[in-house]
């Protein structure tokens, strides 16, 4: 009878401490705000600008000083490619430049005049690209344009100068090609700039819009004196663990419908690639979610004012997209940013994502990573429990504390003042 009684009053905190914080996190503007733009509306923004996701035919200069058989041929192939147009010949790399001043090229192709002589010699001929990297759009096109057709030039030269060497047409192309393959990419075969950074930033708008979020929720309440850790007295029982999941499950509910949105909503919307089953991705998402409410409510009982989230903001977004692994593979990265990934849940709810929903991979795929997130989960909520507890106790005890620092203030006056005095004496002796 006692343990049912101990049971029900430990649920009834829980609820209680969920309706104040739902009710704090309704009316506080701030919070709302964050919530509402950062969540709902950030999405369609950041995909609404990349909505294409690729440019076509952008326009460039070429200086070609050779002008020669071997050089006209890698030009014709290069403006063959989707990627880059070649819009203007020029005399001289000056003319280039006055264009790209003008803004009438995002690129320019220098071929020097020794490019053919090298080549007849056997030796290695060089060119030159001059990329605008104003955007990463113009820095894409024209390096994958030049460097396919370059990889393909190449292989072109060996067969000539195998055949050169007395070989047959057939042996000259086996050995240049002695596994013949095909390029393919199916995940993304336009090398769509969206749905290469955006499969890994919707998960990742999760994470910090929640912790964003927290932290300014929690900077409010110590501006004000009050505190998430501090229980009502009409509570009865003890336990910080109620205090977590109660605070929790108003975070956890309001980022369900955000994460749902997100993940499942924006990419129909912008008709991303979703090869994932919407149950694989529920449970992702309920998974990251929980595992995200106890990392931020963790590193929040740092935030001692409201306006420190926004230095955080700018200064932990640009590390977490790069931590995720999609641009870079995880196993390049230094010991240091390795290990230090781990302390984020979007390291592994990016990654599963990305499988699940653009790779089409099944649970049993990602079913790492999403053991590395219950890990977190279990470690992040124990240590927001311990954060709870701590600041608890610091509360309780504040006036306890207070006096003692108190007195040993006044007790170290006390002792430099008789230092002093015993100096003075010294002196006038």
């Amino acid at each position: 009878m006692i343990a049912t009684n101990g049971i029900k009053s430990w649920f009834r905190d829980a609820l209680h401490i969920f309706n104040l914080e739902l009710h704090n996190v309704l009316h506080d503007g701030g919070v709302m705000i964050i919530f509402v733009a950062a969540g709902f509306l950030y999405p369609i923004l950041y995909n609404y600008v990349y909505s294409k996701g690729m440019l076509e035919e952008i326009p460039i200069a070429v200086v070609d000083r050779a002008d020669c058989a071997d050089s006209r041929r890698y030009l014709r192939e290069v403006d063959a490619t989707r990627e880059v147009q070649l819009s203007y010949r020029c005399m001289d790399m000056e003319e280039a430049k006055k264009l790209f001043s003008d803004r009438k090229v995002n690129g320019i192709i220098y071929i020097p005049a020794d490019f053919g002589e090298r080549l007849a010699r056997l030796e290695t001929a060089t060119l030159s690209i001059y990329c605008d990297m104003s955007s990463f759009l113009y820095f894409k096109n024209l390096m994958m344009a030049t460097n396919f057709v370059m990889l393909e030039e190449v292989n072109n030269i060996k067969i000539e100068r195998f055949e050169m060497s007395g070989l047959t047409a057939q042996e000259a192309e086996q050995a240049v090609r002695p596994i013949p393959y095909e390029d393919n990419n199916p995940y993304n075969r336009a090398f769509s700039y969206s749905i290469f950074l955006l499969s890994a930033i919707l998960m990742l708008i999760i994470q910090q819009v929640m912790f964003y979020g927290m932290c300014l929720s929690v900077g409010t309440m110590r501006e004000e004196n009050r505190s998430f850790a501090s229980l009502p007295d009409t509570m009865e029982g003890h336990g910080v663990g109620r205090v977590v999941l109660g605070r929790g499950l108003a975070y956890w509910l309001i980022f369900m419908i955000i994460g749902i949105y997100v993940t499942c909503i924006v990419p129909a919307v912008f008709g991303f690639p979703q090869r994932g089953s919407f149950g694989d991705i529920l449970l992702l998402v309920s998974i990251f979610v929980s595992v995200c409410v106890f990392f931020a409510m963790t590193w929040s009982t740092f935030i001692v004012r409201r306006e420190s989230v926004f230095i955080l903001l700018l200064f932990m977004s640009p590390v977490c997209v790069f931590l995720t692994g999609f641009s870079w593979p995880t196993s390049a990265f230094p010991a240091f940013w390795k290990y230090f990934s781990y302390l984020l849940p979007s390291t592994f709810g990016c990654q599963a994502f990305i499988n699940l929903n653009t790779a089409g991979a099944d649970l049993a795929t990602v079913r790492p990573l999403i053991r590395a997130l219950t890990i977190q989960g279990m470690v992040y909520f124990a240590l927001a429990s311990a954060a709870v507890y701590v600041e608890n106790f610091v509360l309780r005890n504040k006036d306890r504390f207070t006096a003692e620092m108190e007195r040993i203030k006044a007790e170290l006056d006390s002792r430099r003042t008789e230092f002093r005095k015993k100096r003075l004496k010294k002196r006038e002796v």
